[in-house]
Parts: C-alpha cells; structure tokens; sequence
C-alpha cells in the first residue's frame, strides 16, 4: 500500500504516515497550489498515479467527497462512496437511505475508486518505516481562489474518528447547560457531539453537529443525552458500536433504539455521573 502527502512543508506529516503498519511507501507532491487541497489541483495528480494501482483511496470527508467524484469522471469509473466495511477487492459495504440499511456493492471494474469513512475502521498500528519519495508533476492550477481559513480550536478528539462521543440535544436549554455534556466527554476523554436542534439554538457549534447534514460518525460508544432520536440525526450515528440513551421520555425513539437506556433528567443524572467518575479517579 502507498500513501499519497500532497500540501505544503508535509515533510512532518510524510514522516508520520511512513510509520504506519502496511505502507511500504508515502509519496510526497509539494507545492503552495495544494495547501488548500481543492478538486482542482489534486484530481490531475492523482489521475496520472492511478495507471499504477488497483485500488485509489480517500476519506470520506470535505475533500474526498469534492475530489473523488471529479477523479472519477476523468478516468471513467463508478465510485464507492462511504464504504463501512471491505469484504473482498470488489466486495464493498456503504450505508443507504440515510444510513437506515446496509448494501453490499460488488464492483466489476478493473479499477476501483472508494471514499471509507474513517471513524468505521480501527486505527492503523505503527512502527513501520516506510520508503519517502517526491512524487514529479506539473504546474498546479485551479479555478478556486482561497480567500481564508476558519478553524474551531480545541483539545478535544476529532469528532469524525473518535472512538467515545457524548452528544447534547436541545433538551439542554441553553450554552451554560450544555457544559454539562463537555464535562463528561472530557472526563472520558470523548468528542463532543450535538444535534441540528441543538446546533439551530446556539448551544454548540456547528462543527459539532452529527447527523445527516452534520458529520457522520462510527464510535466505539455514543452517549446520547437530551436526544429524542429525529431520522436525521439517527442516520449520523447508525455506525456507532453501542449506544447509552438518556432522556426523560421514555418513549423517545433513541431510548427504544439504545443498548442501554436511562429515564432520567439530565441535569441530576450527569452531574451524578460525573461526581462518581471523579470519586473513581477517572479524568483526562
């Protein structure tokens, strides 16, 4: 398996990813036209590697979901899209109907082109030393003008691969109530997720928002607390291994759906929560 790094100064980024267990080698394209990693700048590159390989990569995120479908047009293939399990080299499994059923697709062609979502797979091992290579291309050009970034600052894991998620729903009332969810996560060193609701109303952030229109995550453990269960927020979190539900009614979709449910308030049962995780000496 080869990585491609494309960016600007990713010499620190190659070198992590050449540690990586069953890489045998990263190449690098390095030029200031790729620090903003838009379609058109990266689809040529990658279409003049691709005669190489079998099977061509990337997450299923901002810049797979742009990329992808354009490598795919230029080299006349039919993508797999968020693909949530590998069953053979043509055997691909990807959610549908909002993640409410699981398909098997089997891919015909000689060449495959697949964007996984990250947070389904396990993190690879390291302690590989994999060949760096500079990868030769042309000039980079593109259409788009990047004017300026944005970026949300914070220590907490990445929502899309994290493993625990403790997410907050409406049902919280406002931003100071929605501290309560960022204590638990960060005692249990989780992500932090909210619902479209939650998100509309101010209390979180918008990266944080999880669901159909939001981000889709698959962790380990998802902690749903004020969260009745709407369509579109269940179709985000269809990939999580088990599910804690806590809300006050106890028909709420989310807590008939839940491995395990608690009919509660919220603002007793977390601090409750916390309190004993405290006296348990489980912090960050």
């Amino acid at each position: 398996m080869d990585l491609l790094v494309v960016g600007d100064g990713v010499d620190g980024v190659a070198a992590e990813a050449a540690a990586i267990a069953g890489v045998h080698r990263v190449r690098i394209a390095q030029d200031a036209g790729f620090l903003t990693q838009s379609a058109g700048a990266v689809v040529p590159i990658l279409a003049d590697l691709a005669e190489g390989y079998t099977h061509i990569v990337g997450s299923a995120g901002a810049v797979g979901r742009d990329v992808f479908p354009r490598l795919a047009a230029r080299l006349d293939l039919m993508p797999v899209t968020d693909v949530v399990a590998v069953l053979g080299p043509n055997r691909f499994v990807r959610p549908i109907y909002a993640g409410n059923a699981l398909e098997t697709v089997v891919s015909g062609q000689e060449k495959h082109l697949l964007t996984i979502r990250a947070s389904a797979f396990r993190a690879a091992a390291g302690g590989n030393e994999a060949v760096i290579e500079p990868v030769d291309h042309g000039d980079v050009t593109t259409l788009a003008k990047f004017i300026a970034a944005h970026r949300s600052q914070g220590d907490t894991p990445d929502l899309a691969t994290a493993q625990i998620v403790v997410g907050g729903g409406v049902s919280v009332g406002s931003p100071e109530g929605f501290k309560l969810i960022e204590s638990l996560a960060a005692r249990l060193s989780a992500a932090v997720g909210a619902t479209r609701a939650a998100v509309d109303a101010g209390y979180a952030p918008n990266d944080w928002q999880v669901g159909q229109t939001g981000k889709i995550i698959a962790p380990d453990l998802y902690i749903a607390i004020g969260i009745s269960g709407a369509l579109q927020h269940l179709a985000g979190i269809q990939g999580a291994k088990k599910i804690i539900a806590i809300n006050t009614d106890a028909e709420a979709p989310l807590i008939k759906l839940a491995d395990v449910s608690l009919v509660g308030d919220l603002f007793e049962v977390i601090p409750a929560l916390i309190a004993e995780l405290d006296r348990l000496g489980i912090k960050r």
